[in-house]
């Protein structure tokens, strides 16, 4: 396994790690409960037979003319027998300190006991003991006079069946736990088959197979399968588009190259220099009407990739617009008449500079070649459209019918009027740069009666 597939993250991995950890944190929170709980049950089993021994030790005291008499029954230690491994210690005294009978070197209750037991933990002697103090009350002549009995036990027996509580409830979540990741690893191995189906589906399907994928998936995977469709069904589109393009294109070329090598061949077979200046000449026009398709076609191309990309960034139209006419309007005479108008104040939008001005260029290039003329110059004007921007190009040519505004953007369709140096692809180039930035290109009659081409842009393309 490379250094690359172990640092890949692996779903299984994490949970059930995750799982496994969450497993090991309650697994010691319930032991130090259990811990809790089985020391608690065994006070409470032992303490009430502390509390019975310190009560049979109170019924044997007894105040006789001012005097406390204690005579300590047999039966109250042998309630604590139960534990034999443990020792008792017990103490009767006064209120006042003085010890009655017992063991004087008692710890001392951190508080005067009341009528009912109290019980604390101390250290005696090296051991931990559980002790029960009781408040035995008389009356004599003096007034009430009170008496107490402290009676303690070692904590062997009491820790003893404490652990045994813990140990056996520890043993159960344990097993429990190793049930829970067994299970969970099931779980997650079941959940996971359809991701093993989905890539053993792919794995078997050839590069050209875009077919979206139609397996049941659990809800929490149909959002990503649902984008992988769609992500094939854009290929697929493209892919197919492009397959389209090329044959189009390779049959756009096809004529031209014809031409051409017809033309260059009819001149070798000529001797006069005349005809071969003719020849010449034919073969520079059909090689000019290549090199003009041949752009068009790397426009297209590049106009295509560039809207898949969608780096778009602010800019300004009115400059845009400007360098258009500037590289499209031919400087040799006869020099056509354009004229750029500009009535919106703020120009300002967010798109790829280079597809605007490719598609300006386009079709200014248009209307030179359809519709320029002296009396009514082509009429290029930047305007304010609602929220977005409007820029058209009129111009005075025979323009189109309706039938040929269905299918003028349509790629290679050069119309009943187009010029013999057109390739068909102007409108085509137009039409994806403007939608591509979230627009509307319209076709419509010139006040000239020619052609009119309205962009409707929107500022924020995003």
């Amino acid at each position: 396994m490379t250094e690359l597939e172990q640092a890949r993250p692996s779903i299984r991995r994490t949970l059930l790690l995750s799982i496994g950890l969450l497993s090991l944190v309650g697994m010691l929170l319930l032991f130090f409960g259990a811990r809790q709980y089985g020391r608690r049950a065994a006070d409470l089993s032992y303490d009430r037979l502390l509390n019975a021994s310190a009560l049979t030790i109170a019924d044997s005291i007894t105040l006789v003319d001012g005097q406390w008499e204690a005579n300590i029954p047999c039966a109250a230690l042998e309630l604590l027998s139960a534990a034999p491994d443990d020792r008792a210690f017990y103490r009767v005294f006064l209120v006042g300190g003085r010890t009655l009978t017992g063991y004087d070197d008692l710890p001392r209750p951190p508080s005067l006991a009341a009528d009912q037991s109290v019980f604390f933990d101390a250290d005696y002697r090296g051991e931990a003991v559980r002790f029960a103090v009781l408040r035995r009350a008389a009356s004599s002549a003096d007034g009430p006079e009170a008496a107490l009995i402290q009676i303690g036990q070692t904590r062997r027996a009491r820790n003893e069946v404490a652990g045994d509580i813990v140990w056996h409830v520890t043993g159960w979540i344990a097993l429990f736990t190793v049930a829970i990741l067994l299970l969970a690893r099931l779980a997650i191995d079941r959940a996971l088959q359809p991701l093993a189906r989905i890539e053993q589906d792919f794995s078997v399907r050839t590069p050209f197979d875009l077919r979206p994928i139609t397996r049941a998936v659990p809800t929490e995977l149909s959002h990503v399968v649902a984008a992988q469709n769609h992500f094939m069904s854009r290929l697929s589109s493209n892919i197919d588009a492009l397959r389209a393009y090329i044959a189009e294109a390779a049959h756009q070329m096809r004529n031209p190259l014809a031409s051409l090598r017809a033309q260059a061949q009819l001149a070798l077979d000529q001797n006069s220099p005349q005809q071969w200046r003719q020849g010449l000449v034919a073969v520079e026009r059909h090689s000019d009407k290549l090199g003009r398709l041949l752009n068009q076609l790397l426009s297209h191309a590049s106009v295509t990739h560039r809207a898949e990309l969608h780096h778009f960034k602010p800019l300004d139209l009115r400059t845009i617009a400007k360098q258009a006419l500037r590289e499209s309007v031919p400087q040799a005479e006869p020099r056509p008449r354009v004229r750029f108008d500009c009535d919106a104040d703020d120009t300002r939008l967010h798109g790829d500079a280079l597809m605007l001005r490719e598609a300006i260029k386009n079709l200014i290039d248009n209307a030179i070649k359809h519709g320029g003329s002296e009396d009514a110059p082509i009429l290029v004007r930047l305007q304010a459209d609602g929220a977005g921007l409007l820029l058209s190009v009129d111009d005075a040519g025979p323009g189109m019918s309706a039938e040929q505004r269905e299918r003028a953007f349509d790629r290679f369709d050069r119309g009943e009027h187009a010029s013999a140096q057109g390739a068909g692809l102007g409108l085509a180039i137009v039409k994806r740069v403007v939608e591509s930035h979230g627009g509307r290109v319209v076709l419509d009659t010139s006040a000239n009666g020619g052609l009119s081409v309205r962009l409707h842009l929107r500022r924020d393309a995003a």
